[in-house]
Parts: C-alpha cells; structure tokens; sequence
C-alpha cells in the first residue's frame, strides 16, 4: 500500500481571508493602546506599516521556499502570521503571541491537517531564532532569511533615511545611516544558509553600495 499524502493547499481566496485578518488584527492592536504607547511616534509602529513588512516577507519567503524546495504553503502562512501580535506585546514576546493567533485561526476556519498547523506555528514561535539556521525546519529557515532581508537593499536605506527626519538629522548625517544598512545587509549575509537568500542578500547590498557612491559623488561633507 502507497502513503496516503493529504494536501494542505491553502487557496487564493483562504490566504486572502488571511490577509485581511491579519491587517485587522494589527489595526485593532493599535487602537486599544494606551496614549503614548510603544514608539507611537514612528510611522512604522503602525497597522499599514507592519503589515507591508508582513506581505515583503510573505514575497521573499515564498521566493525562497519555491527555489529551495521548501514546502510553500507552510512558509507563506507563517509568514503572513510571524508578526501579527508585533504592536500588541513585548519585542521577545510576540512570536510567541503570534503563533497563538495564528494557532487559533487556522483550527477555527478550513479543516487544515494538524500537523500543517504545528508547523506553521512552530515557525512563527521559531521566527526570532537567532541560532544557526540549520537547527531549524526548512521552513522555518526560509521565514527567518525573509525577514532578514526586507530590512536590508533600497527598502532598509528608506527606512534609515526616514528616520533621519524623526531624529532632526541633516543629509550630511546620511553617511553614518547608510552605514547602518550596510552593517545590518552584511549581518543578514552572514546568517542566511539557502543559496536563494544569499543571493538576494548580496543584489540588495549592492544596490545600497551604489546608493552611497552616488551619495559621495554629491554631497561634499561625505566621503
């Protein structure tokens, strides 16, 4: 007798659902803060912000899972969840808290498999790992260089440089914050495993190289 495989397809319509769960829960989160809450003043402590960084990772992740052979569905569902609790707990809580979202939604709507869950789950709980990626699933694996990658190339550079505007910085500071992507790009190099996410790794690290030569060439207090 053969091994009875059962799919775990999550369908375009069900991810949808997914989505616009997620982006509640976020809003929602937001607004049952108290006045002043954490870092209320970055426009990244928000609904729309956390939950673009969400579908940059669900992108890359599904990228990397597809190339690494890695199973897509578990990775891109535990994805979109890895930070839905991020505005509602404390920084090395929330992936905790967010596999229990995550947990509670997926028993609550279609008849996935449990061990589909489990591992969905698992990888959302993993997701801050900071050990050696190879002690981890694949699956897991492929979230974690996901979300080390969308903080580094043209996106990071955004990011730091709009900051500069929270913290009064001038242009002329931009060597020092340009600086700070590179460190994180090199970081993030430095602990990805699968072949996908290096080579990523290495394409956004350049872009933000050329960003800075060309910030050289133009600005006269850098260099």
């Amino acid at each position: 007798m053969g091994v009875e495989i059962k799919e775990t397809r999550v369908t375009d319509a069900e991810f949808e659902e997914m989505q616009e769960f997620v982006f509640e829960y976020l809003a929602a989160s937001v607004e049952k803060e108290e006045e002043g809450g954490r870092m209320r003043w970055y426009p990244w402590h928000s609904a729309e912000y956390r939950h673009n960084h969400i579908l940059n990772v669900v992108s890359l992740a599904e990228e990397i899972a597809r190339k690494e052979g890695a199973d897509v569905d578990i990775t891109r569902v535990a994805a979109l969840f890895h930070d839905v609790a991020k505005l509602e707990t404390d920084q090395d809580l929330h992936p905790e808290a967010g596999a229990r979202v995550a947990r509670e939604y997926l028993e609550s709507r279609a008849e996935y498999p449990d061990s589909f869950i489990d591992q969905v789950c698992r990888a959302v709980e993993q997701h801050a790992f900071q050990g050696d990626l190879n002690d981890v699933s694949l699956e897991t694996q492929c979230l974690i260089e996901a979300d080390l990658l969308d903080k580094i190339g043209a996106n990071g550079t955004a990011l730091m440089l709009l900051r500069m505007g929270y913290e009064a910085r001038t242009h002329m500071d931009t060597d020092e914050m340009v600086e700070r992507v590179l460190e994180r790009g090199y970081d993030a190099a430095s602990r990805v495993e699968s072949d996908t996410a290096e080579g990523i790794a290495h394409q956004r690290l350049k872009r933000v190289k050329w960003f800075r030569e060309w910030l050289e060439d133009e600005i006269a207090a850098m260099g």
